[in-house]
């Protein structure tokens, strides 16, 4: 097969949260879990993008200027926070449904977004550039990990950072993320994960290193039930985020 006629498209995967779409914006709803892990990771981002750009940490607008792509956007709910952070925004989402639910919540919280329901390969193909490439809770869903990884590092900027966030492939993540989490909290439902689909930190490095990239951090993100929120963690057994740089051209 041609790289041209790859697709990191799962349809199965597409199909599946399409059908959720009208719930992605319920701090309730089947999307619950996300709504939880939004601070841990959007801090992260934060924190590391600031420091990477020489931004103020306490400016209501540390992104400013930048350029970020949204991968796999869903319902919008890490892309309307960060444009907040006033970076200009592309969220990309192959489902027409999330991107309308998306686009409307955008509209009526008056936070400006590009969205679009078009692919990785889409906005690769059309030379698109971002100084900050978002891969968050989206490699677990495609149809090919490595093509996919491939095709965003190919957008990161000189400079520029990428953040993936993903569950590990360990009998540690099939016990908490997917059988105690689906069958047995019920924070997601059933099918939301297939261990098969899980990746391992080794597995995004590779592409990304192949590419040119650097992996500058690793970290593990834990659920407290005392605290009732995400927090970094060493642990990188079951929930984890890579932070990836291409360096500056010399």
């Amino acid at each position: 097969m041609t790289e041209t006629a790859k697709t990191t498209i799962d349809q199965s995967e597409v199909d599946r949260f399409s059908a959720m779409a009208a719930e992605w914006w319920s701090p309730t709803g089947k999307f619950k879990p996300l709504h939880k892990f939004n601070p841990v990771r959007l801090a992260y981002i934060r924190d590391r993008a600031c420091e990477n750009f020489g931004r103020d940490l306490k400016s209501s607008r540390p992104l400013e200027g930048l350029r970020v792509l949204d991968i796999g956007c869903g319902g919008g709910l890490l892309s309307e926070p960060v444009a907040r952070m006033g970076a200009s925004v592309v969220g990309a989402d192959p489902s027409e449904k999330n991107i309308g639910i998306a686009s409307t919540h955008a509209n009526a919280s008056g936070v400006p977004v590009d969205y679009r329901a078009v692919t990785a390969e889409q906005l690769a193909e059309a030379g698109e550039t971002f100084d900050i490439v978002l891969n968050m809770e989206v490699v677990e869903h495609v149809a090919d990990v490595e093509f996919f990884l491939s095709t965003c590092s190919k957008m990161v900027r000189p400079g520029g950072l990428m953040f993936v966030a993903t569950i590990n492939r360990t009998m540690k993540a099939a016990a908490l993320a997917i059988f105690a989490a689906e069958n047995v909290l019920r924070w997601l439902p059933r099918g939301t994960h297939q261990y098969e689909k899980l990746v391992r930190p080794e597995e995004i490095e590779k592409p990304l290193t192949a590419d040119g990239l650097e992996i500058i951090t690793r970290t593990g993100v834990f659920y407290s039930p005392l605290q009732d929120r995400w927090n970094l963690s060493k642990d990188m057994d079951v929930n984890y985020m890579l932070l990836a740089k291409r360096p500056n051209l010399s």
